[in-house]
């Protein structure tokens, strides 16, 4: 059993080497799909998405027409908040807003654009408008504020929260972020190459070692035949290396016998 154990992390181990050596034989193919996906991504990012304009505006709830002193008064001040957070989305507040500025959107559209937060121990409302019109955004939360104000007065019979600070024309897009967008495209790129590439390994059931014939057939291997072109080939290398040492020997005219010259 701890046999089988050891393989099997053995096992594991190949199987992980096999596959950082497949990510780094396809190491080009990476950096280029990373390249390709961030530049798509930062095109589409920058000429094909509508850019958005963020306006906010600050309402400071009160839960009496006196002066909050006491530890109740904070308290419901506080729970007011988040009442006040619900009204303001309510349909009788937007489609006030819809009709006043003759809003081609219904009051639902109207809601997806809007954004309401409290930070926390305040009673202040922070109600931001999202639209790719910066000065419009501003129109639209300066009526969404007065408009709720007006309505939770009448409604609950109490001060109405106070308008501590209209919108403004803002001056740049919040969105998109192309840098950010580009980062991801080239990510995405990354992932999928690799996601290509790692199937391809764990499909990939080939016998191209002896562990391999050990591990898919069951055989044990005894002996290996080497290659005989790559061994012609270095052959073939090694001797046209030793030949290049040696000076060749040109054949020359053998010498007459001496004996024989006189006799003549």
């Amino acid at each position: 059993m701890e046999q089988k154990t050891i393989y099997q992390e053995q096992e594991d181990e190949i199987d992980l080497l096999g596959l950082l050596l497949a990510y780094k034989r396809k190491l080009w193919l990476i950096i280029l799909v990373a390249l390709l996906g961030g530049v798509l991504a930062g095109v589409f990012s920058k000429f094909v998405l509508i850019p958005q304009y963020n306006s906010s505006a600050m309402l400071y709830v009160l839960s009496k027409e006196t002066t909050l002193t006491s530890l109740a008064d904070l308290q419901i001040g506080s729970q007011l908040s988040k009442d006040y957070s619900v009204i303001i989305r309510t349909r009788p507040v937007l489609q006030e807003v819809v009709d006043k500025l003759e809003l081609d959107m219904t009051y639902k559209d109207l809601r997806g654009k809007l954004k309401i937060t409290n930070d926390a121990d305040t009673r202040i409302l922070t109600l931001t408008i999202t639209d790719p019109d910066p000065e419009l955004a501003k129109l639209i939360v300066d009526q969404v504020a007065n408009s709720a104000s007006d309505y939770i007065g009448d409604i609950m019979e109490m001060i109405p929260p106070k308008l501590i600070e209209d919108g403004e024309i803002p001056l740049y897009p919040v969105s998109p972020n192309n840098k950010r967008n580009a980062v991801l495209g080239a990510l995405a790129g990354i992932v999928l190459v690799c996601g290509v590439i790692t199937v391809g390994v764990l499909l990939d059931d080939t016998v191209k070692t002896e562990d391999d014939v050990e591990r898919y057939l069951g055989l044990t291997v005894l002996a290996s035949i080497p290659d005989r072109a790559k061994t012609k080939g270095n052959q073939h290398i090694h001797k046209h290396k030793g030949s290049k040492g040696k000076k060749e020997k040109k054949p020359g005219k053998k010498k007459k016998d001496t004996r024989e010259m006189v006799g003549r």
